[in-house]
């Protein structure tokens, strides 16, 4: 569906997250892609052009998720019952170093396509080492707001050898890709720098990372104390605990975010906080990896930013904002208790919290006039979403990503009556049964 110039969301419980707990019956007018007016009891009949039902439904900021990889979503169901490491080297890299180029492009369809069906309307992405055009391709095509970046990675002694990069050449790649991309379609994309993590890059191609990154003005984006024994082989590599040691390269700041932080010492913490660090927790992965929980409360607690993350296809299975928004709001009452994280606190996690951590604050996250319509219609007539008021507990604790009913980015519809628009869902399903047998067959010759 093209993108109408005027466009009224009718009849719906409104959230817009721009102050505490805030809701009402009302419209949402949207003229040529931007928020025009939020009106509490609704605008007239006949006001406005095109209608998007939202009766029985919550009308909401589109979800944010600050850190996805849909170039793993061909390796869904194929990596279960391991922890980090082996889950890397043992499923991850080879299936990386087996995708040809339609594989990265068909994989990235199925993963936005899965995003964006569940509500998730923004996305910071992790790639690969290659073929990365075609990620930026697919979210062109597909209509979602995307920032991303090929991974980098040089070192690793169980890396198949195609993924290990020279630095130099890999930088250069990274900027060429950037330059084409960064503020495409419309302001939609955006180029990120991504080192894998410590592990997997020398320290010279960490500093060429974040020297890129500061010349150009993107945002930096790794990952960073997931797993123990992770943290145990950065500190015997370097001498330095995780945290610290990509401080000791300049990857901390306020364009920093680095998903995970599940093991952090005190210290560590107080250098995320004072440096501006954002962190993207990422519950589903983490537990499904046997990694751990992160301390949100504390990590909240100290000012640092954080946002939501379903991670990669192969280690949550889902790219769901709002089962992870859910685990949010329940795994931190094992540690801190029952009211740790409550219900609109998730909400503005996967929102304007989300929003604020990628410096997006000023275009998305709240249903606020004048930022662009990125918006999710979450319909509250499942039998897990009655009965109740709160709208944020009914979405939390009771819907889930079936339940999403228009979703709008930029204020084109590109899901209705849950329905997407922008791929044809047949042909995707046969390209992504076809993509994943011959990468399997890749794998299996390596």
């Amino acid at each position: 569906m093209d993108r109408p110039r005027h466009l009224v969301i009718r009849g719906g419980t409104v959230v817009p997250m721009d102050e505490p707990r805030r809701w009402f019956r009302g419209d949402v007018v949207i003229r040529d892609g931007l928020i025009d007016s939020v009106v509490e009891g609704g605008v007239p009949d006949g006001v406005g052009g095109a209608v998007l039902d939202a009766g029985g439904a919550a009308v909401v900021p589109g979800f944010v998720q600050c850190h996805v990889h849909v170039v793993q979503s061909l390796l869904r169901h194929q990596a279960d019952g391991l922890s980090l490491l082996d889950w890397l080297n043992l499923r991850t890299l080879p299936y990386e170093a087996a995708l040809d180029a339609d594989g990265v492009e068909t994989a990235a369809e199925l993963g936005i396509a899965e995003l964006l069906s569940g509500g998730t309307t923004t996305v910071l992405d992790f790639g690969t080492t290659h073929d990365h055009d075609r990620v930026f391709g697919a979210a062109e095509r597909l209509g979602i707001r995307m920032i991303s970046g090929r991974t980098h990675m040089d070192i690793g002694e169980q890396a198949p050898p195609s993924l290990l990069e020279d630095a130099a050449a890999s930088l250069a790649d990274a900027e060429a890709i950037g330059a084409r991309w960064h503020g495409a379609a419309g302001g939609r994309l955006g180029y990120a720098v991504a080192p894998r993590f410590a592990l997997s890059c020398s320290r010279q191609l960490l500093g060429g990372c974040v020297s890129l990154a500061r010349r150009r003005g993107w945002l930096l984006h790794s990952h960073a104390s997931e797993n123990v024994d992770e943290v145990a082989a950065v500190r015997e590599a370097t001498g330095m605990g995780n945290i610290e040691y990509l401080h000791s390269v300049g990857l901390t700041g306020a364009d920093v975010v680095l998903a995970h932080g599940v093991h952090l010492e005190p210290a560590e913490v107080e250098l995320l906080a004072a440096t501006g660090t954002r962190i993207c927790h990422c519950p589903g992965a983490n537990l499904k990896l046997g990694s751990g929980i992160a301390d949100l409360p504390l990590l909240l607690s100290r000012g640092v930013a954080v946002g939501l993350g379903a991670d990669g296809p192969p280690c949550n299975n889902r790219l769901s904002a709002i089962a992870e928004m859910s685990l949010a709001a329940t795994i931190h009452g094992l540690r801190s208790g029952p009211a740790a994280v409550d219900a609109w606190q998730a909400l503005a996690l996967a929102t304007v919290d989300g929003a604020r951590a990628l410096h997006l604050e000023h275009r998305v996250g709240t249903l606020t006039p004048g930022k662009a319509a990125d918006i999710a219609v979450v319909d509250l007539g499942g039998w897990s979403t009655i009965p109740g008021d709160d709208p944020a507990a009914r979405i939390v604790h009771g819907a889930g990503a079936g339940d999403i009913r228009h979703v709008l980015v930029d204020g084109r519809p590109v899901v209705v009556d849950s329905r997407l628009l922008t791929i044809d869902a047949e042909t995707l399903r046969r390209r992504v049964d076809e993509a994943w047998r011959a990468t399997r067959s890749r794998m299996a010759e390596r």
